[in-house]
């Protein structure tokens, strides 16, 4: 009888110890949850926030802006041929030998002398017009298809910024609503420690009570631990998607009850291709190959300018007295070119642009295909996910009231410690299944609507 009490005693020391070393595992965790989860800021940022500022800083979309600008600049250089080509040039020239011209003279015979003086200097101003050409031409038929295109590169990136930055904000907001769960969790784990103590204390329950209470606590703050840590690179994601300065920091804003209503999306709208900016894109290289293909039928039509040249003509052997007087001339005239035979490029042109427009046909054809596949994935992980969410919802409140009533009647000794590991395991595990269920729906909506084309934004 006092081996047993002896033993009892030993084995309530160990209690004691083990008990002070967890409670100090727990105060030593929560500073790090508070300072993982809270940062240092007054800035707080809901979604559309977020998605405001990645449209004002994101490095991608100013890319986009300036890829713009290059392209309405190319254009302008492309269509600076239309304009007036006023060029100032001139030259000089000294005669080592004045060349030789040949004379008659009255008899008929040819008669040698030398021509010209021996310093030479020509100042022109040359004018020339151009009137048609093929290339400037296509280059006018061409210049706004080009500037359409670059803005829908632009709205993709926009589109894609969109999705991004929504589903990044998602995954955080996912992490941080986990991690208020684990902590209820270890809370109420730690009572079940608490009370497993007083259990055993009492002669209820045997050792393994509490050492199972003790082994469910540890694996929950260590999901705990976990979650904490993926807050920071989760965090610098959204700041990276946003163009966000990495060392400065701010917190999410969020209304859950709004989320929960934004999941609904009308899933019986029809899917359009000419939705997709992908879509449109090609459709707009395309026609600017089109285009292309007509520069070069169009080739063989010859290239029409006009021109004038005003030149200032200075002649004198004397070198130093060179420019003491001039003898201007002018004349206007309209220049032809008409291509004859230039080794059959015009032709071979013409058919590789035919080729590269049967390319983009079947691109077009592979991108419907793409689309369709994307937006049936969309939406059957839309539809599947969406259902799990309700299901998991109806199963958070059966979970609780049953760990309840487990906790109670094991508190009351009806039941075994392992109804109340397996109700709280339930428990748990039916809440963090709800969180991934409810991100997960407003992430594949999110994939869902840029499947069909239907991401908007007002930027």
């Amino acid at each position: 009888m006092v081996l047993i009490k002896l033993r009892s005693l030993r084995d309530v020391r160990m209690i004691i110890r083990f008990l002070s070393v967890a409670g100090f595992m727990s105060l030593s965790l929560q500073p790090e949850a508070q300072n993982s989860l809270y940062i240092d800021s007054n800035q707080s940022l809901t979604l559309d926030q977020c998605i405001d500022y990645a449209f004002k800083h994101q490095p991608a979309l100013f890319q986009s802006y300036i890829n713009q600008s290059i392209t309405k600049t190319t254009n302008a250089i492309s269509l600076s041929g239309w304009y007036p080509q006023i060029n100032l040039g001139g030259n000089f020239t000294h005669y080592n030998e004045l060349p030789t011209s040949f004379t008659v003279d009255s008899s008929g015979n040819p008669v040698k002398q030398r021509s010209g003086v021996v310093n030479t200097s020509v100042p022109a101003l040359t004018v020339s017009q151009a009137i048609f050409s093929p290339s400037l031409l296509y280059a006018a038929k061409a210049a706004n298809f080009y500037v359409k295109q670059s803005e829908q590169v632009t709205d993709s990136t926009k589109i894609d910024l969109v999705v991004s930055v929504s589903k990044a904000f998602y995954n955080l907001l996912l992490t941080i609503e986990q991690i208020n769960v684990l902590k209820e969790d270890t809370a109420r784990l730690g009572k079940n420690l608490s009370d497993a103590y007083h259990q055993y204390v009492g002669g209820i329950v045997d050792m393994t009570d509490y050492q199972e209470a003790a082994i469910t606590l540890n694996n929950s703050k260590a999901q705990l631990k976990q979650a904490i840590e993926n807050v920071i690179p989760q965090y610098a994601t959204l700041k990276q998607l946003m163009g966000w300065p990495p060392q400065n920091q701010f917190n999410v804003n969020f209304d859950t009850a709004r989320m929960k209503s934004d999941i609904s999306f009308d899933t019986t709208q029809d899917l359009v291709y000419e939705k997709r900016i992908e879509y449109q894109i090609l459709q707009t290289g395309k026609t600017i190959q089109h285009q292309i293909t007509d520069y070069y039928r169009l080739s063989f039509l010859p290239t029409v300018s006009g021109f004038f040249n005003y030149d200032f003509q200075y002649e004198n052997n004397n070198l130093g007295a060179l420019y003491a007087n001039v003898y201007p001339y002018s004349f206007i005239g309209i220049s032809v070119n008409l291509p004859i035979f230039t080794g059959f490029y015009r032709i071979k042109n013409i058919q590789r642009s035919k080729l590269q427009e049967q390319l983009l046909d079947w691109s077009q054809v592979s991108l419907k295909s793409e689309i369709y596949t994307e937006y049936t994935t969309a939406l059957a992980n839309y539809k599947g996910n969406l259902y799990n969410l309700y299901m998991l919802q109806d199963n958070v409140g059966m979970a609780k009231n049953v760990y309840e009533i487990v906790s109670l009647q094991y508190q009351q000794g009806v039941v075994p410690y392992l109804n109340v590991i397996t109700a709280e395991s339930n428990l748990i595990t039916s809440q963090i299944g709800y969180l991934n269920a409810l991100f997960q729906v407003l992430s594949n909506k999110v994939d869902l609507q840029k499947a069909m084309g239907i991401i908007y934004y007002n930027h």
